[in-house]
């Protein structure tokens, strides 16, 4: 999945990484952190962090990587653990497989 911290802004940290999700489907879990749906009530953000509140853009990666909302040049970081399928399998490019980021 996409992760995107906006809690300081439109633009955050982000990086690309697997979730699970609660049996219910209400929750997902990314390292050690639990986020829930804002339910439509957020400003450019879908879940909260429940730990700390703050509010994150959680969604599938796009195949062409335009992930970011308004197309900003900031890198975003690959975990370890999906680096290769990332880059194999959803954006079609298994010459990058060796890339940290996008």
């Amino acid at each position: 999945m996409y992760i995107e911290n906006k809690s300081e802004g439109l633009s955050g940290p982000a990086r690309i990484g697997r979730v699970t999700f609660s049996k219910s489907g209400k929750s997902i879990y990314y390292n050690e952190k639990e986020f829930r749906s804002l339910k439509g009530h957020g400003f450019k953000a879908n879940y909260f962090e429940v730990e700390s509140g703050d509010h994150f853009w959680i969604s599938g990666p796009k195949k062409n990587g335009e992930d970011r909302l308004y197309g900003e040049r900031i890198p975003i970081e690959i975990d370890e653990d999906v680096r290769e399928e990332y880059w194999t399998e959803i954006r079609q490019k298994p010459e990058n497989k060796n890339k940290k980021s996008a």
